[in-house]
């Protein structure tokens, strides 16, 4: 008799030997046939194993992350689309989001630096009805960024623009803004990371010298003139980082406020003129 879906998912759980192994077989399996995982428990345990799931769990077993084999994920509360030449939105990120509408209920002009897939922007956009414009070194993560825009039905009310923010006079024309986004690269060139992380996400998106601080030396600097007068930034920064970041947005003449993620941990920075505080 031939392995049944059900089968399938006890066998593959085994052979992915992570926490959610589960959960992934099933989301993987949903992916193969094209339908949602509670779709698949309720009517399709029986079947016989769809040809396309083989392919996808090795992927996985190599270390791939679910998103990039599902194409997409998850955002505060909205699904965005992903691809290996952007990050993955993770939900510790939600918190610049929270403290970005605390900070800035109603912005006006909304700038997010590395916009990737635009989680960050297209969220602020669409919670607030603000107009924005996300840059990236990354024409591939820009197409990404331009797609999630389109499905969100933000297109109107947002451009993309290719610039790199270590090359000369790449903010000419940008303007002024009510907040800035900004989640850099601020991994430590020689960081362990997860196979996952290392192996498949983009790397000029993650590191950033040996303190994984080159970009915040970079931005800090450039970060008044892309403000409005009463303008608000919030960059989210590595959990050993926050003193070291701190200092830099000091020295730039910001006060810093810190925000911490849901398991505890120094998440993010919230800076305004520290002539205004």
């Amino acid at each position: 008799m031939d392995a049944t879906v059900g089968d399938a998912l006890r066998e593959s759980a085994d052979r992915l030997a992570v926490e959610w192994g589960r959960l992934d077989a099933e989301l993987l399996m949903a992916h193969a046939f094209g339908v949602s995982r509670s779709d698949l428990l309720l009517r399709h345990l029986r079947d016989p194993v769809p040809a396309g799931f083989a392919a996808l769990l090795a992927r996985r077993i190599a270390h791939e992350p679910m998103a990039y084999i599902l194409g997409h994920a998850e955002f505060y509360g909205r699904r965005f689309r992903v691809t290996p030449a952007t990050l993955i939105p993770r939900g510790d990120s939600e918190v610049l989001i929270e403290a970005a509408l605390t900070a800035k209920p109603a912005p006006a002009r909304v700038l997010d630096l590395g916009t990737g897939t635009g989680a960050l922007l297209l969220t602020v956009l669409a919670e607030t009805g603000a107009e924005g414009i996300g840059v990236d070194a990354s024409e591939a993560a820009l197409a990404v960024a331009r797609e999630n825009a389109t499905v969100l039905d933000l297109d109107a009310r947002v451009e993309m623009r290719l610039r790199d923010w270590t090359q000369a006079d790449w903010a000419d024309g940008l303007g002024q803004f009510d907040l800035v986004l900004c989640n850099p690269p601020y991994v430590e060139d020689d960081a362990e990371l997860d196979p996952s992380v290392r192996e498949h996400e983009p790397a000029s998106a993650l590191f950033a010298g040996p303190d994984g601080l080159d970009d915040y030396r970079v931005l800090m600097p450039q970060l008044e003139a892309l403000l409005a007068p009463d303008g608000v930034a919030v960059f989210e920064i590595g959990h050993r980082q926050a003193g070291a970041v701190g200092d830099l947005a000091r020295a730039a003449g910001f006060a810093a406020r810190l925000e911490r993620d849901l398991a505890g941990r120094p998440r993010a920075l919230v800076l305004a003129c520290a002539a205004n505080e």
